[in-house]
């Protein structure tokens, strides 16, 4: 059996499948709070005709965890989260996870992400602020006041490092392990009037584009020439009959 050709079609499939996520990463460089994606690779081995042949899988997704840079706006109700910690939203489809912390009020006080879902606290309810007190003060543990008054606090949520995350929309994930609130604010915390950008790296990205297209034309002329191998092979033996 000619496994040559197959392990071939694997490893082009899964070029294909990092060509996918370098295109999202890059489609979403300028997205806030943005978390880039990654394929992971691995063999698998099988047995054919007393021999070995090792095949590429077509990869598992992952989020890289890295921090973006801090965006200064100005704008009250923006925060950026410092250190491992994690906005907790209220959507359709559940508590969903994100670093995007552009917020708004409602004119009844309720405080919603830009993509109108509820912002949670650390007991997973959501905050309502006086829309007649002003703008709020937003401290690094995440503490509301309006008129010198605390009226709330933004909860935030540690993710277990090995937990797998589904993306939803573009800045939010939901991990496959449950979130706990964070207490201790040594490390982790808010920044008010700031967003944090993505943490895509555009240059890297672009190498990354630019060695998947050499290894994908590279795989490509292997393959004809071991289909003109297999050609000249036929011909041969076909004669000789």
């Amino acid at each position: 059996m000619q496994s040559g050709l197959y392990v071939s079609l694997s490893a082009q499939m899964s070029l294909e499948r990092r060509l996918e996520s370098v295109a999202i990463n890059v489609a979403n460089m300028n997205t806030v709070g943005y978390r880039a994606s990654g394929v992971s690779f691995h063999a698998y081995v099988e047995n054919e005709g007393g021999q070995s042949v090792a095949y590429a899988n077509s990869g598992r997704d992952y989020i890289t965890r890295s921090q973006g840079p801090l965006i200064q706006t100005g704008n009250p109700l923006d925060v950026a989260v410092q250190g491992e910690g994690w906005l907790a939203v209220q959507t359709p489809g559940g508590t969903v996870y994100t670093r995007d912390g552009r917020m708004r009020m409602r004119p009844t006080g309720e405080l919603e992400s830009v993509d109108g879902h509820p912002i949670l606290d650390a007991g997973n309810a959501p905050i309502v602020l006086d829309p007649t007190a002003g703008a709020p003060t937003i401290s690094s543990d995440g503490m509301i006041s309006q008129n010198n008054q605390q009226v709330g606090a933004i909860g935030l949520f540690a993710i277990d490092p090995s937990a797998k995350f589904t993306r939803y929309e573009n800045s939010g994930v939901i991990p496959d392990k449950p979130a706990t609130p964070i207490l201790d604010f040594s490390n982790n915390g808010f920044v008010q009037g700031h967003v944090e950008g993505s943490n895509v790296n555009p240059i890297l990205e672009m190498a990354k584009l630019m060695t998947i297209s050499r290894t994908f034309e590279s795989i490509t002329g292997a393959n004809a020439s071991t289909e003109g191998s297999l050609k000249d092979a036929v011909k041969i033996l076909g004669g000789t009959s």
